[in-house]
């Protein structure tokens, strides 16, 4: 696996338990259409990236077709000058050693509020991306997977932590399905051209 720095959505097409693309929804979209041309009654399945849910995908018409239906909008030029930063303001009610304290800090009330909410932010994001990691493996395990021999047990060892034991009772599964569970696990971004077959 390779990591990439951007934040892009990427999306994961298999046709049953080989994975097919990885990559933007209208280059997943696009080889899945080749797929289907390749193969009418291949079962195809896309996954989202971020919470391994199924997308449906229109595959009706021509390659160009399903490519234009699901490429990404071409973002607007940023301006130039500095960036509005929505600030707003309201009450706040401290206590008074409170409002002491907050006098104390550098950089005064607002921005010593400003950041400890910025700390905090954080700290709620990272336990929330674990969960959400573990939700997206699971909707990607049950849609794929769901039949597989040890899938309650490797269900089980997800919702538990215990990777080795994921592992271990995935160890018979395909490999593409073994990597993309790691993945989603993981809150993998991968290169688009990594494990294409």
């Amino acid at each position: 696996m390779t990591t990439i720095e951007d934040e892009s959505a990427w999306y994961a097409g298999f046709e049953g338990a080989s994975r097919f693309w990885v990559g933007p929804l209208d280059q997943v979209a696009a080889e899945a259409w080749r797929t289907r041309e390749r193969e009418p009654l291949a079962a195809i399945l896309v996954f989202d990236g971020r919470t391994g849910a199924v997308v449906d995908i229109d595959l009706r018409g021509t390659e160009r077709d399903v490519l234009n239906r699901y490429e990404e909008p071409v973002p607007e030029p940023t301006k130039r000058g500095r960036p509005r930063l929505g600030v707003v303001a309201r009450e706040v009610t401290l206590l008074p050693r409170h409002w002491e304290w907050l006098a104390r800090q550098p950089g005064g009330a607002s921005t010593t509020l400003r950041r400890l909410v910025e700390n905090s932010l954080r700290a709620d994001a990272a336990a929330g991306n674990a969960r959400e990691r573990t939700a997206a493996a699971y909707r990607f395990m049950s849609a794929i997977a769901g039949d597989f021999a040890g899938f309650e047990e490797a269900a089980r060892a997800l919702f538990a932590g215990d990777r080795l034991g994921l592992e271990e009772q995935m160890s018979a599964w395909p490999v593409d399905v073994r990597e993309q569970v790691l993945d989603f696990w993981d809150g993998a971004k991968v290169s688009w051209t990594d494990r294409l077959r």
